[in-house]
This record gives structure tokens, sequence and C-alpha cells, in this order.
């Protein structure tokens, strides 16, 4: 049998990929629905301590199937050290988003990244944005605004966290982009887990709350363990099909989150949050289209 005839079809490999997004998403909204939980009784400091420490587990199989401990080396830790901070900081205002709001509002608004990402690639990356994206960056701040509703007196100063979230989101995918340039993926991923596990441990002689059952213990385990399993089924997606094509399954996250808010809380999102979501949504998925396009024309020219 010749490579050719060994190889799997495309349509496979596509379909592969698609479902492990899906997967992946589901992983991360189940993830989500766990930190809000345990978040009743732990402060954001030791959660993301938990996530962090035990997303080593499935980390640590990514490295040894990428190459093993020489895919670690670096001559780029400044820049392994911008997107670990940012990283970070992302975090820990989405996790603070997930304990003080519904789980859907709070994903909703964390649906901006992308706008914040297109905005932002022109002052730091110095890229071109037409002026469809910039329309599309616009109608989807647009989206923001409805969701928040600023000048209608009911704006919660909490949503400050998960927009935080969404723009720290972005600058740390600016900084993994020109890391992405010279560096593995796992080398990414490793040190941004090692930085905020470190710089979040040092929070705990001050926040730790002991849990108070195994249960407890169980949840926290499981939230960096399937973390870490959802960053994987990310990355193997990305590898087996275009970002085009996998991409725009990530806004599924929005319906899941609003399900287990709703099945676990009673949180029902009103008007303004569905119709600001989906104007997000669209706007996000425009600006990938778009991306996608200008990214064809420009390897149909070399």
């Amino acid at each position: 049998m010749t490579p050719a005839a060994a190889a799997p079809p495309v349509a496979d490999t596509a379909a592969r990929g698609i479902a492990l997004m899906v997967l992946s998403v589901l992983l991360f909204s189940c993830m989500d629905a766990l930190i809000k939980w345990v978040s009743a009784s732990h402060p954001v400091g030791q959660i993301v301590f938990f996530r962090n420490l035990f997303a080593f587990v499935p980390v640590a199989f990514f490295i040894r199937r990428a190459g093993g401990l020489a895919v670690l080396r670096t001559r780029r830790l400044a820049g392994h050290l911008m997107r670990s901070v940012f990283g970070l900081a992302a975090m820990v205002c989405f996790f603070a988003a997930f304990a003080l709001m519904p789980l859907g509002e709070a994903v909703a608004l964390g649906m901006s990244g992308p706008i914040f990402l297109t905005a932002l690639s022109v002052p730091l990356l110095r890229e071109r944005v037409g002026a469809r994206r910039w329309s599309a960056v616009v109608i989807g701040f647009l989206g923001v605004v409805v969701m928040t509703r600023p000048g209608a007196g009911v704006f919660e100063p909490v949503a400050l966290f998960a927009l935080g979230g969404a723009l720290l989101y972005a600058l740390a995918m600016i900084s993994m982009r020109r890391l992405a340039a010279t560096e593995p993926t796992a080398a990414i991923v490793f040190y941004f887990t090692a930085f905020a596990t470190v710089v979040s441990g040092f929070s705990l002689p001050v926040q730790w709350v002991t849990p108070a059952t195994p249960l407890d213990w169980g949840l926290l385990v499981s939230v960096g363990l399937i973390g870490g399993l959802a960053q994987m089924a990310m990355t193997q997606a990305f590898r087996l099909a275009p970002v085009a094509l996998v991409a725009p399954f990530d806004y599924a996250s929005l319906v899941f989150a609003i399900l287990l808010g709703y099945l676990i809380w009673g949180d029902v999102p009103d008007a303004f949050i569905l119709i600001g979501a989906g104007i997000v949504v669209g706007s996000g998925l425009y600006i990938l289209h778009r991306e996608t396009m200008l990214a064809r024309r420009r390897r149909a020219r070399r």
C-alpha cells in the first residue's frame, strides 16, 4: 500500500478536526461551570492555581508527543513572559466574571475577544485592516453596548471583568502570534502553565480555603484536568483541519454556557444579552471570513 493510499481522506480528517473542536468547546464550557460552582466557596486565586497545576498532567503528555523536553528550549523567555502575564490576567478576569455573573452573560461578553484582537492588530502587529473588517469591529462593539446597556441605568460594573478578560485575551493572542514564528505550541503552553501555577501559588498563603469535602477536592482537581484536556483537543483540532473550518465552532460555547447556566442555576439571559451576543458572534464570524479570504489571496500570489 502506498503512503498516499494509507493517508486518511481529507474529509475524514476535517470531520475529526470539527469533532475535536466541539469536544474542546464542551470541555471548556464544563470547566467554566465548575469554576462558577467552586467559586462560591473558594477564592479566584486558589481556583487559578488548581486550574494550572493539574493541567500539567495532560500538558506533560502533549509535550512528550511533541518531542519531549527538547521542545522547551527557547531563547525568547521575554516573549513567553509577556504572553503569560496577559494570559494569566485574562484568566483571573474571566474566572472572576464566572463567579460574579450568570455564566451565559459572562461568556457572551467574552466573545468580544476577536473584535479586540482585530482592532489591536493594527497598532501592535502593523497589520492592514480594510474598511469591511473595521465595519465588523464597530458593529461588534455595538453588540457589546447592547449587552451592557451603559446608558440605561442597568450597567453592572462586574461586566468589566468579562470585557477586561476579552481585552487581555486579545493581547495574549497577539503575543502568541509573535511567539509562534519560532516557538512550538508545546513550549508556549508549558511556559504559560508553569508561570500561572507559580504566580497564582503566591496567593495561597493569604487566600487558601481548605476544601470541606472530597467532592470539593475532586471539583478543584477536575478544573485543571478538564482545562488541560480541552486545550489538547483544541490544539489537535487546528492541526487536523483549517482554522476557517473549525474556529466558528468555538461560538458553540455560548450555547453550552446558556444551557448549563439554566440547568444548574436557573439563569435565563434577557433579550438584550441574546441580541447583543448575536451581533458579536456575527461580527466575529465575518472577521474570520475576511481574514481567511485575504490569507488565501496572499498564498495565491506567492
